[in-house]
């Protein structure tokens, strides 16, 4: 995953689709169709009141602090956890046993280099818009950050793992997606040593890719004209 994906779901709308309630963490930052490291974006995470689990929405910055982190800085280079280190990484490894999360995406971008003619300049690369129908659900991990006056940070990171196939021929990486069967499990605040094995690659057959405007290499640009799709040049 290179770091962009798009979400435009209104707040209600995220509510119906993943059974939450907004919480008091949660600020509506409208739709984001160009959404970069350190913007804020929802995520789904589950509360405990009361003995009582649930579902509720928070907003969070995206590039996760660890809480011993002297400066929150080096969310700048944790938008990602690897899948295959998650457990392990000091960065990521109490997250990923007691913070799981869902981000919600309407899809991710992905940018595709062709190679280069026999003899000639490789040409720029292409991004594409990958996406299924209803949106998704990535999976991701978060933390709570607290600053020398005592303000609260709360930020999150998107679990990646190998794409495969002809989805992999456009990046080498892909998120992961939290299916609803096993959303309640990975969503739990206790440790489940197999929960990667349960989530599923956004690989081929999963999701559908297409072609898209240079226009999201900025993230100054930002509006529904970005995923829709383009033709290639020779089509």
């Amino acid at each position: 995953m290179c770091g962009r994906y798009a979400t435009s779901r209104t707040p209600a709308t995220l509510e119906s689709d993943f059974e939450a309630r907004l919480g008091d963490l949660f600020e509506d930052t409208g739709a984001d169709y160009n959404l970069a490291p350190t913007k804020l974006a929802p995520l789904v995470v589950a509360r405990t009141d009361e003995g009582t689990s649930r579902r509720e929405l928070v907003t969070a910055k995206w590039g996760l602090v660890p809480s011993w982190a002297k400066d929150p800085s080096i969310g700048n280079r944790l938008i990602n956890a690897r899948s295959e280190t998650v457990a392990e990484k000091p960065s990521f490894r109490t997250a990923f046993a007691k913070r799981r999360a869902i981000v919600p995406a309407d899809g991710f971008y992905e940018w595709y280099q062709p190679e280069a003619p026999k003899g000639g300049k490789r040409p720029p690369k292409q991004p594409f818009f990958m996406s299924a129908k209803g949106g998704l659900g990535l999976a991701g991990l978060y933390e709570f950050w607290k600053d020398p006056e005592g303000q609260w940070l709360l930020t999150y990171t998107i679990l990646t793992t190998s794409a495969e196939g002809e989805d992999g021929r456009i990046h080498d990486r892909a998120p992961l997606i939290v299916g609803e069967d096993v959303a309640e499990h990975w969503l739990a605040a206790e440790p489940w040593p197999d929960a990667l094995d349960h989530l599923v690659a956004a690989t081929p057959g999963v999701l559908d890719a297409w072609p898209v405007s240079t226009a999201v290499n900025s993230v100054r640009n930002n509006g529904p004209e970005l995923v829709e799709p383009i033709p290639l040049e020779g089509e």
